[in-house]
């Protein structure tokens, strides 16, 4: 917990330094090498992260706090897929970046008693704004692990040599 009592904010905080550290190597070809041409690459993981930030997560915690039980959608990444292919890494992390830490600082002003705020999301019934505190840091993390895989495969594997033929990646 926080010092504010809502769960999370220190983890979705350090989220943009984390991507930066698995990225510091990285060239823009490398950002943008796909494993498989129906996976993503990280450049298209950064807009799906940047797009996520402000059109999903923002978007519902103002619904929890503005409106009484709000129905929430579900939020599909594969129907966006046209969206993120050829973005800008950069232009892309740099935008995330700058709303997460504006979401991180709103979250942050808020009472304890927010993360009970309820919404009904159309698949997994009633939730609370804590709830899907624990899923946006559910959600960082699957995509931290994502670009760990593809910068695992993409810059060092082939540099490992044989010491790499034990390793089962899957990026």
């Amino acid at each position: 917990m926080s010092a504010t009592g809502l769960p999370c904010l220190d983890l979705l905080e350090e989220t943009p330094r984390i991507l930066r550290g698995l990225m510091c190597e990285l060239s823009d070809e490398d950002a943008r090498w796909k494993p498989a041409p129906d996976r993503f690459s990280v450049a298209e993981v950064l807009a799906h992260l940047s797009q996520s930030e402000g059109h999903c997560y923002r978007l519902r915690a103002d619904r929890f706090l503005s409106e009484e039980l709000p129905e929430l959608e579900p939020d599909d990444a594969q129907m966006y897929l046209d969206l993120y292919r050829d973005r800008d890494p950069e232009d892309e992390f740099a935008h995330f970046e700058e709303q997460r830490e504006n979401n991180v600082e709103y979250l942050r002003s808020l009472p304890a008693e927010a993360g009970e705020r309820r919404a009904r999301h159309r698949e997994a019934g009633e939730i609370t704004l804590a709830h899907m505190l624990h899923e946006w840091a559910l959600h960082d993390l699957g995509h931290i692990r994502q670009v760990a895989e593809l910068v695992r495969a993409r810059k060092y594997l082939a540099g490992a040599g044989a010491l790499g033929d034990s390793y089962q990646l899957k990026p």
